[in-house]
């Protein structure tokens, strides 16, 4: 084996991870939520309007926009992404905000250390990697179960690359 191809291997990830926020309401989902409320507004409204009471139906409709605009933003926030990789030579995390911004950091994985806070009754509540002086939070938006899972996951892709 040339050296060449031993500082590959040392560079290939052992461990890879794409940490995203999950939403129960899909694309379709959505439309047909929104397809309710609008019918259910319409209907609704022209019942107040044929009764004479015509500023309801206008605040009728600020409610479905309230709750369209309501799920734009929290669609939008779910384009975060964490992007995990451990090799034996680096421990690099990519954080990229709903607004495309990207952040990567890199950490020597002999170096690093992964830190987790727990409660008694929530379990993980905050998970960082720390090392080379500065600490960055990772997987902040996952739900507890996920974050349990990538928590063993990750501890122990760190652990395989100090043994070796």
């Amino acid at each position: 084996m040339t050296e060449t191809n031993a500082e590959n291997d040392a560079d290939a990830p052992i461990f890879r991870a794409l940490l995203m926020p999950h939403r129960s309401l899909g694309r379709t989902g959505f439309y047909a939520l929104m397809a309710t409320l609008i019918v259910g507004w319409a209907v609704t409204g022209i019942v107040f309007l044929s009764r004479g009471a015509w500023p309801v139906f206008g605040f009728f409709g600020l409610d479905v926009l309230a709750i369209y605009i309501a799920f734009r933003v929290n669609y939008r926030a779910a384009r975060a992404r964490e992007e995990v990789s451990v090799s034996r030579t680096a421990l690099d995390i990519r954080k990229t905000a709903p607004s495309g911004r990207t952040e990567d950091h890199r950490f020597n994985p002999f170096w690093a250390r992964f830190n987790v806070a727990r409660h008694d009754e929530i379990g993980i509540t905050r998970m960082a990697v720390e090392g080379q002086g500065k600490a960055v939070a990772i997987g902040g938006f996952l739900n507890p179960d996920d974050r349990e899972s990538f928590a063993a996951a990750f501890s122990s892709a760190l652990a395989t690359v100090k043994a070796r």
